[in-house]
Order: C-alpha cells, then sequence, then structure tokens
C-alpha cells in the first residue's frame, strides 16, 4: 500500500518524533490521517489476533514519553507496548541508557477495556522502574512473562490508584504489522510489531 510505505518512509530518522521538525510533523500527521482513512480493520477491538502482541513505538506527539529523553545523561531507547488481549492487559515498556551498565528500564502495568468497536478505556495498575541489570531484563516478551508470574523485582516497584491514572485510546489503524492509535490527551502512536 502506498500510503503506508509513504508514511513509513515520513517516519525514518526521526527518532519517534524526537528529530522532527515543525513542518515535518505536520507532514507526518497528516501522512497517518491518510492511512486512517484506509483502515483494513474497521473494528480493530474484536480483532484480537492482529491486536495481540508487543508494539515498538515508531513515533509519537506524546510529551510525557519523549521527554523521558531530555533528562541529563539519560537517552530514551526503544518503547514497547505489549497487548495481552487473553487478560486484557497492556504493558508500557521504555528503555532508558545512558551510563555504561546503568541503563535502565520504565514500565507501567495497565488494564483495558473495550468502550466501542475502536476504544478502549485504560487504567493503570502499577509501575516498575529500574535498572535492566538488576530486573533481567532481556526483551518485553520475558519481562512480561516475570510481571505476569508475579515475580519480585530488584526495582522500585509500585501500585497506581486507577482511579486517578485512567483515559482511552482510539485504535484508528490496525493491520498485520501497522497499528496507529489516539489518546485522551491528543497524542498519535505508531507501532510496529515486533
Amino acid at each position: 500500500m502506498f500510503v503506508k510505505s509513504a508514511l513509513i518512509e515520513e517516519l525514518a530518522g526521526k527518532n519517534r518524533g524526537l528529530l522532527a521538525t515543525e513542518s515535518e510533523k505536520q507532514a507526518i500527521l497528516g501522512a497517518i490521517a491518510q492511512l486512517e482513512e484506509r483502515n483494513p480493520t474497521p473494528r480493530p477491538i474484536e480483532a484480537s489476533e492482529l491486536l495481540n502482541g508487543d508494539w515498538r513505538l515508531l513515533y509519537t506527539t506524546s510529551s510525557g514519553l519523549l521527554n523521558i529523553d531530555r533528562f541529563p545523561l539519560l537517552k530514551l531507547g526503544q518503547i514497547y507496548q505489549s497487548i495481552r488481549v487473553k487478560t486484557s492487559s497492556v504493558y508500557n515498556i521504555a528503555e532508558i541508557y545512558g551510563l555504561p551498565y546503568l541503563e535502565g528500564l520504565v514500565s507501567v502495568a495497565a488494564e483495558f477495556e473495550p468502550l466501542s468497536e475502536k476504544r478502549v478505556q485504560v487504567k493503570f495498575k502499577r509501575s516498575i522502574l529500574g535498572l535492566q541489570r538488576l530486573i533481567s531484563y532481556q526483551s518485553p516478551a520475558s519481562f512480561i512473562d516475570q510481571i505476569e508470574s508475579n515475580h519480585k523485582f530488584t526495582a522500585i516497584s509500585f501500585a497506581i490508584d486507577s482511579r486517578e491514572q485512567q483515559g482511552w485510546l482510539d485504535i484508528t489503524y490496525l493491520d498485520s504489522d501497522l497499528r496507529i492509535g489516539r489518546g485522551n490527551e491528543g497524542s498519535v502512536f505508531v507501532l510496529a510489531k515486533v
């Protein structure tokens, strides 16, 4: 599909949005809107076989995510969102780099509930912050397996009051390897299946 490949080309070299100029951001948002109009999965919440899995962030307008890169001595590595349809769980994982041997990880676990054929309510439940070495972090999938087996981490782990920390996400495009979402704070997310 030409529109999809054009969007992927637009995103190349933009470091998830960190390196995009204002005019490039506008062009990317235009390409995203064009692709959303051609969504091959009109009821994405019901397409669990497509939705389920580990997704790597290609682009976002979320300042909350991109601002992690602005801390002194820290660089934002890969960002993943892992969806487990069977348990209605979603995991956001950001890899952090900086000083040698001090690679970190910021993770938030949440539950989701379908509100419509394309919108989910997200309630954040738990956050884990720590060093990748101490957590024995290898990949999003193995990390989530540890979380779901109630593994005790050598990290900062705390519960989140889901009444205060919740939002919604519309899935506006979904195919076998690309997903686009729009959040309640106006952010756009483009993710590729891992």
